[in-house]
């Protein structure tokens, strides 16, 4: 009964992250491109996440700031702590990407209007709150919604988006791996 119940988690990470695919290649490539375009214009990408996802956020910040798959030089990323609205309106410029991983608890609206007010991107990883998030989103910022409401699942497929985003980065300023 249990091995099942564990083949079942297996199971419904893995259908989760097939059917995403199709349906989040092209906000995680915009996503991408945010990113890119902050790092390469002289900004930085500010991180954060409130709970469970704030290991999400300190691990993408050490990917950023070391490396993901192969070695590069440092790139500018700040994980933000709990005083997140007051270290965006301290270090945020315009340029700089603010990526917000929500983990549904209703917090990110503050910081969603701080980066708003210092002109900032936003590049949102959400899964339940999408809907109500996606108002406060501008034309240019990059909403990647996971489909499913299981928190589990979301941030499974929120740490596999911020892989993809550390592999488009890598790939766009060195090119391919090599064979």
């Amino acid at each position: 009964m249990l091995e099942q119940r564990i083949q079942q988690q297996f199971f419904e990470s893995a259908d989760l992250k097939y059917q995403s695919a199709e349906t989040l290649a092209r906000p995680v490539a915009e996503a991408a491109q945010a990113l890119l375009g902050a790092i390469t214009g002289g900004g930085k990408v500010l991180v954060h996440a409130a709970g469970m996802g704030s290991a999400l956020a300190l691990h993408f910040q050490r990917l950023l700031l070391g490396r993901f798959e192969r070695e590069r030089l440092p790139l500018a990323a700040v994980a933000l702590g709990t005083q997140a609205v007051e270290q965006v309106r301290a270090l945020g410029l315009p340029g700089d990407v603010l990526l917000l991983v929500d983990n549904g608890e209703g917090e990110s609206a503050p910081l969603i209007a701080a980066a708003r007010g210092k002109d900032m991107t936003l590049v949102l990883l959400a899964g339940r709150g999408a809907t109500e998030l996606r108002e406060l989103l501008a034309e240019s910022d990059v909403l990647v919604a996971v489909p499913h409401e299981r928190g589990a699942r979301v941030a499974e497929v929120h740490m596999l988006v911020l892989h993809c985003l550390c592999d488009a980065i890598d790939f766009q300023l060195m090119g391919d791996l090599e064979p």
